[in-house]
């Protein structure tokens, strides 16, 4: 198989996996437990947050494990708004994950002050459309890169507009792929996950500026300073700040080599399959995704790409890997100005440092070919 979504998930690389194995055996003791297994898997939780603290600029205290993406966001959309009442209005963009997208949508029926902020053609946040929206105590939620197109956001820019609201960013697909330090970026709060930079599925975190009075959304023990109750998973979380660091110190090179990937596979879909649009820009996004749709697309079926690209044995997506199978059409892609029925057969590539280009380039030539038969 020739694997072209990795924005959905990584392959655990076998260095993390390593790192993770005394901690799935002998250490398995709980980290709140006074005894010595227990302190050794706190040690280990706590060197994890310092490093991972380290990577992105941060203080140790601003860093907090999670279960994953999902959770980190949904934890700030509903400690801001409910339980802390940080903010007392929501302002998200039409392209953010659904997992800022559905929580706002839940915060919305119980009766909070939740606003959708317009894109442009590019995927790119208005500028102008945001500062109309109310921005007084609110919290906004941008993400960093969009996990369909890779476009980045501008961050620096939306915080100029947006004042003194927090503002929250979704770095779950950026992480990893671009350098992030928070003592540069204008953000208070952000997004992370392991599994989309080879680290373990199951672990995330949340980076919460200090001053903060954030508030725990889930409740139960003490654990992660009273912010996130739950046994903390030692294995997951040492696992993914190994994958941290390992992205971190490869990153020139992973990004070099993913950049000539999406630059291999753009240059084989323009000169073999004729009318289409590259929803991927070619500045200001991750080195990592392609996305591309077809300007005949009434003529082609979305699932049938997949299904038949699929068979050809070439993993790919058209979208959010938590939507695959509904045959919406692309939220994304809409919010962008597509239309339906190019937003619904479009074609998501996404390399990792694992990629090589011969892959790419196959699964270029079998995507034209599929095109081709199914424009007949």
């Amino acid at each position: 198989m020739i694997y072209l979504d990795n924005s959905a998930t990584t392959i655990l690389d076998p260095e993390v996996l390593d790192a993770m194995m005394p901690w799935l055996t002998a250490g398995y003791g709980n980290a709140s437990s006074i005894y010595k297994i227990g302190r050794s898997a706190r040690v280990a939780i706590e060197q994890s947050r310092t490093e991972f603290a380290q990577l992105i600029g941060a203080h140790p205290a601003e860093i907090i494990f999670t279960s994953g993406g999902t959770e980190s966001n949904n934890a700030v959309l509903k400690s801001c708004l409910v339980d802390s009442k940080l903010a007392s209005s929501l302002v998200y963009s039409a392209t953010e994950h659904h997992a800022v997208i559905h929580p706002a949508e839940s915060l919305a029926q119980q009766g909070f002050d939740v606003h959708e902020a317009s894109v442009d053609a590019l995927g790119k946040v208005d500028l102008e459309a945001l500062a109309k929206r109310p921005l007084e105590h609110a919290l906004v939620s941008i993400m960093h890169a969009n996990n369909e197109t890779g476009v980045i956001q501008p961050l620096t820019a939306i915080r100029t507009v947006i004042k003194d609201a927090l503002l929250h960013s979704d770095a779950v697909q950026s992480f990893g792929k671009v350098p992030i330090d928070v003592g540069r970026l204008p953000v208070d709060f952000l997004s992370f996950s392991a599994h989309k930079l080879h680290g373990p599925k199951g672990v995330g975190a949340m980076f919460i500026r200090k001053g903060i009075d954030f508030k725990a959304h889930q409740q139960g023990g003490g654990q992660e300073r009273n912010r996130r109750a739950g046994t903390e998973p030692v294995a997951l979380i040492v696992g993914m700040v190994t994958a941290a660091r390992l992205a971190a110190e490869q990153m020139d090179h992973r990004t070099q080599h993913m950049r000539m990937c999406i630059a291999t596979a753009r240059e084989m879909i323009t000169s073999t399959i004729p009318n289409v649009r590259f929803n991927t820009p070619t500045d200001d996004a991750l080195p990592n995704i392609l996305n591309v749709s077809f300007l005949d697309a009434e003529k082609l079926d979305g699932e049938s790409i997949l299904q038949a690209m699929d068979i050809a044995g070439v993993a790919v997506s058209n979208g959010s890997a938590c939507v695959s199978g509904s045959l919406q059409p692309s939220h994304v892609l809409k919010a962008m100005g597509l239309p339906e029925s190019e937003a619904r057969a479009a074609v998501r590539l996404s390399v990792s440092k694992d990629t090589s280009i011969d892959e790419v380039l196959m699964a270029s030539t079998l995507l034209s070919e599929i095109i081709r038969n199914m424009r007949v």
